[in-house]
Parts: C-alpha cells; sequence; structure tokens
C-alpha cells in the first residue's frame, strides 16, 4: 500500500513563505506524477502544482511564480516551496502520486492525509 505523509504546515502571515514536504513510502512500483492540492472550507479540491517523472511542471495560476514544486525520485519526496503567502492560499494542502504501487496495478490516485495551511494576519 502506498502511503504518503505531509509535513510544514501551519500559520503564518501574508507575505511570508512556508515549505511543505511528503515523504512517499510502502509498495509503489512506478510514479508518474506527484503533486500537491487544496481545499479551501465550501470549495472543491483543486490542483496547486504538480511534476511528471520526466520534470514537467504545471502550476495553477494562482500561485505561479510564488509556488515552485521539486521532486526527488530516488528519495520519493516531493516539496513545495511557497513564497508570498496570501489569505486566498489558505487551505488543507494534500500530497497526491499518481502511478502504481505493483507492476499489475492500473494507474491510480494516492492521497495523503492533508496538512493545514493558514494566511491570516
Amino acid at each position: 500500500q502506498v502511503q504518503l505523509v505531509e509535513s510544514g504546515g501551519g500559520l503564518v502571515q501574508p507575505g511570508e513563505s512556508l515549505r511543505l514536504s511528503c515523504a512517499a513510502s510502502g509498495s509503489i512500483f512506478s510514479i508518474n506524477a506527484v503533486g500537491w492540492y487544496r481545499q479551501a472550507p465550501g470549495k472543491q479540491r483543486e490542483l496547486v502544482a504538480a511534476i511528471t517523472n520526466s520534470g514537467v511542471t504545471n502550476y495553477a495560476d494562482s500561485v505561479k511564480g510564488r509556488f515552485t514544486i521539486s521532486g526527488d525520485n530516488a528519495k520519493k519526496t516531493v516539496n513545495l516551496q511557497m513564497n508570498s503567502l496570501k489569505p486566498e492560499d489558505t487551505a488543507v494542502y494534500y500530497c497526491n502520486l499518481f502511478g502504481r504501487a505493483r507492476s499489475y496495478d492500473t494507474l491510480s490516485d494516492y492521497w495523503g492525509q492533508g496538512t493545514q495551511v493558514t494566511v491570516s494576519s
């Protein structure tokens, strides 16, 4: 079973920075992409940033220029550096892995438990 553990959330003031980390463990046969999603109260979960196994990145328009995603396939970790945080970035952030746990599995999404990020003065 794939396990994803996030860390690094917290309470910060507008303009400050946070770095989220996610470590994957368990049975992982292959990883197509890893990323971060977020869900604010009353809203749908949305993609924040993702990176493929070939290093191609994708960012939500709202975070371009402020957030940077990086991954280490060997260590099975993915980080999200968040700068110039705004109150509208407040949400629960979820780590996502898109891949296969075993060679015969279909491609699936795996999720962490989420970490709260609150941006408030």
